[in-house]
């Protein structure tokens, strides 16, 4: 219905104010997206499917925030079925789908499929399980997912209760939960969706002597059918559910589920790297230990790779909606009539926001490393050369709790340097931060997952302490070699010489850190002998700086590298070249002790820190705009007023409040002698107390 207020417009045109910031910025967005989104053909491919989303009713996201939990998993559903038509219907390939997923948005119920589900039988199974299954998941015949985390364990893997106990007469493996705590949990799609799932177990053997006697052999997979493919009612011996409401994932039934006494064939343990002997019960292994942990690796560089664009979009939201709000006028001003402030201009703003700019660029050069090296290991995994997956494994964990943490304390810094806006729906954030909220604790506690780092780093660290003449296997055998030459007669640098930044310095001044601190906990470890728990806070924080010293050196390397960036204009490349020294140095500054005590800075440099990142951020400012606008984010896959393209905050910000929230559409009750709850309609309460 039509008011006075169709016609009212917003005192400060958001519009015209992003047109000035984009005029102001000589940088092209279009190169620098080019530049940063042209994998797989990922800006065309995008427009292309994001064409086609928006002119779906099922797709729209006007009213997902005012929708219950239930009715989001019902959404979810519909909308991950309808995307497998789409695919059908439109000739999309898989990388197409992957982009339809990514648009949405959404935790879809389908989600685990292709990913854990697809990339633990392709990797594991046998050549004829594989011959057996693919099919079966290619074509959607079936629904799978993960089961690995259970109710008294997640993070230990090796912890896992849940029992596969062979048996030899029947030549069949009986799953079981002896415990509560073994109940499967938190497995996406388990709750209400899948029909198949990869259970891992411990894999329990009869002694040969004592056939009542069963020892363990660790944790292995298992492709179990878990639901009736007609029915989709649980088999007997299952007991299997969602486990109810959390933080994000509406849309997602991670679920719960037990065993009793349930048997599967010999052929439902994937056999590539491990198998029972049909015949005789004997355990065999091959490969490297690590590949049962194949498909965290593979989801743990997934979200690496993810995390950049995660980041981008809080920043994309908080950079265009800071740049229109307006806020007090200088208070060194003496014209009374000057113009209130945009709140971007404000340091204390800027001092929150632009330095997560940087890191979105950070992010994405580590992500494309991370990319190459999954790539890299898993085609040498292929040839049975095992060789690199220790180096895999160790940086997809450390970065993994690294980029995790960084974008999602990125996303509320964000929220909340925007003021009271940040905290509505029409912020954009509220979903995304709800659902990122699972990946600092997801596929590897953020701080559980960092000893690993550790235990890799102090091993390469004895290798050259024992052998330092060794020719070095990697770059990370260079660094600790040469630290172990250096450190006698080591000097700290000066990565600020007047008002210039020494780029080199600032990637040796990383590197040292993440070396010496190596060094101590080798000291710590392997010559004091001090216990692995009482180094736990140590160890932590040296995955951390090694981890920052990888973002350090690919941003770096990424921005000297003629290959990478020929396409860039000068004047792009040095705004790039502003970023990386305003993360490099706001990270200096934030750890400013650590870099002076493992003597990698001298004091006269971090003295300089903070001036010298207020004259970075007054470099950035101007292109701040353009900057965001170069992670090509659509309209649609943002959802946010704050965050429009258009600038046209307030107008849409009113409008999602005024004409389109459902509950503006009612009239209610409030006399309470009354249990009537909408006006006139007589329902005593009914429909609250039918929901409770």
């Amino acid at each position: 219905m039509s008011d006075f207020t169709d016609n009212l417009k917003p005192r400060h045109d958001g519009a015209a104010t992003l047109t000035a910031e984009r005029n102001g910025s000589l940088i092209s967005s279009d190169e620098l997206s080019k530049h940063l989104l042209s994998r797989d053909g990922f800006l065309p491919r995008q427009a292309r499917i994001v064409e086609i989303l928006e002119k779906e009713k099922l797709f729209s996201k006007n009213q997902q925030l005012n929708l219950s939990r239930p009715e989001r998993y019902h959404l979810g559903l519909a909308r991950a079925k309808a995307l497998r038509r789409m695919v059908e219907k439109h000739g999309w390939d898989h990388e197409d789908y992957r982009m339809a997923e990514y648009l949405t948005d959404e935790m879809s119920p389908f989600h685990l499929q292709m990913t854990m589900f697809a990339t633990t039988v392709r990797e594991q199974a046998s050549e004829e399980q594989k011959a057996y299954w693919m099919p079966k998941i290619l074509d959607w015949s079936i629904i799978g997912c993960y089961a690995q985390s259970e109710l008294g364990h997640g993070s230990n893997v090796k912890g896992l209760e849940t029992q596969a106990k062979w048996d030899p007469k029947a030549k069949e493996f009986v799953l079981h939960s002896p415990y509560l705590t073994a109940s499967k949990w938190w497995n996406g799609a388990m709750g209400r969706t899948a029909t198949h799932a990869i259970v891992v177990a411990q894999l329990l053997l009869p002694g040969k002597d004592n056939p009542a006697q069963f020892t363990s052999y660790g944790p292995q997979p298992f492709i179990v059918q878990i639901r009736d493919l007609k029915t989709h009612q649980p088999l007997p011996g299952i007991i299997v559910g969602d486990i109810g409401p959390k933080y994000g994932y509406a849309s997602m039934d991670n679920g719960y589920m037990l065993f009793d006494q349930f048997r599967i064939p010999h052929s439902a343990m994937l056999s590539r790297y491990a198998e029972v002997n049909n015949e005789t019960g004997a355990f065999t292994k091959r490969g490297h230990h690590a590949v049962l942990y194949g498909s965290l690796t593979f989801v743990r560089a997934q979200i690496i790779m993810h995390a950049r664009l995660i980041l981008a979009r809080a920043v994309t939201v908080a950079v265009r909606y800071t740049a229109i709000r307006r806020q007090f006028r200088n208070r060194d001003s003496k014209d009374e009539s000057e113009p209130e402030m945009a709140i971007l201009d404000y340091p204390t703003v800027q001092i929150r926001i632009l330095p997560l700019l940087a890191t979105t660029f950070a992010l994405h050069y580590t992500g494309e490393m991370m990319y190459d090296l999954y790539s890299r290991t898993r085609q040498s995994i292929e040839k049975g050369d095992f060789s690199a997956i220790a180096e895999l494994h160790s940086a997809s964990s450390g970065l993994k709790s690294l980029c995790t943490t960084l974008a999602a304390d990125g996303i509320e810094t964000c929220r909340r340097a925007m003021g009271g806006h940040g905290f509505g729906g029409g912020s954009g954030l509220v979903g995304i931060n709800a659902d990122y909220l699972s990946k600092p604790t997801v596929e590897g506690d953020n701080w559980m997952i960092t000893q690993q780092v550790a235990a890799y780093l102090i091993k390469k660290m004895t290798a050259a302490v024992e052998n330092p003449d060794a020719p070095p296997a990697d770059a990370l055998d260079e660094l600790f070699q040469m630290y172990l030459r250096d450190s006698g007669r080591r000097l700290p640098q000066n990565v600020v010489h007047g008002s210039e930044v020494d780029d080199e310095a600032i990637v040796d001044v990383f590197q040292w850190r993440a070396a010496d601190l190596s060094y101590r906990a080798y000291q710590s470890r392997i010559i004091e002998k001090k216990s692995w728990n009482s180094l736990l806070i140590q160890l932590h924080k040296l995955s951390r700086a090694y981890s920052e010293q990888i973002l350090i050196t690919n941003f770096h390397a990424a921005l000297t590298n003629p290959a990478s960036t020929s396409t860039l204009s000068p004047t792009t490349h040095s705004v790039l070249r502003s970023c990386f020294r305003l993360y490099a140095l706001f990270t200096m500054d934030n750890e400013a002790r650590s870099f002076s005590s493992t003597n990698a800075v001298c004091t006269d440099s971090l003295d300089v820190l903070p001036d010298t990142i207020l004259a970075l951020m007054a470099e950035i400012r101007p292109h701040a705009v353009k900057l965001v606008d170069s992670w090509a984010i659509p309209d649609y896959l943002l959802d946010s007023a704050l965050g429009r393209y258009d600038g046209k905050v307030y107008e849409k910000l009113f409008d999602m409040a005024h004409r389109q929230n459902p509950l503006n559409q009612v009239t209610f009750n409030r006399d309470w002698r009354s249990e009537e709850i909408v006006l006139g309609s007589g329902d005593g309460g009914k429909p609250i107390l039918s929901k409770l």
